[in-house]
């Protein structure tokens, strides 16, 4: 790294999220009939028979994007949601404690209401919803994974967390 420090000049918020799923058809029917997306539009395929993978993208040059989609949630986030065909693909997803583990938590206004759903649906959820302490106080949240095992979380606090009491809540 440079010897200058601070943040990036002009940063204000996330633009999308970008997920690989193993199928995308499958992936797409998440997206809209569980989570409540808007499908958006595709792109793709997208192959290069030169290095142009390996140096925007991090992934080997024989490396084929079959496609992507682009969903919106709630009017704001987005996501872009790709399906590759790669020789060194991962097929196992990563644990939080995994190094790049990851997790996306949603706001949900009844986590109850959401988690009975969830069962319904017959998707893993992990354990029993949770009641926060300490600064986040009064927000209760769950885990649950999509159908390749992507963690997702949902999270409650219709009153505010004990850090920002009289704060704004997500709609």
């Amino acid at each position: 790294m440079s010897e200058q420090t601070g943040p990036i000049p002009g940063v204000t918020g996330v633009d999308h999220i970008g997920v690989t799923v193993p199928d995308l058809d499958a992936a797409r029917a998440f997206f809209v009939e569980v989570l409540g997306c808007e499908y958006m539009y595709t792109l793709g395929p997208f192959a290069h028979d030169d290095s142009w993978m390996s140096e925007h993208l991090n992934v080997a040059d024989t490396t084929v994007m079959r496609q992507l989609h682009f969903f919106r949630l709630g009017g704001q986030a987005i996501f872009e949601v790709f399906e590759y065909d790669a020789e060194d693909q991962n097929p196992t997803p990563p644990l939080n404690s995994d190094i790049g583990g990851h997790h996306v938590a949603l706001y949900v206004t009844d986590l109850d209401a959401a988690v009975a759903h969830l069962h319904r649906l017959g998707l893993r959820v992990l354990g029993e919803p949770t009641a926060s302490s300490g600064p986040s106080e009064g927000q209760r949240w769950i885990y649950f994974l999509s159908p390749w095992g992507m963690q997702f979380e949902l999270v409650s606090y219709p009153h505010g967390k004990a850090f920002d009491k009289g704060g704004q809540v997500p709609m």
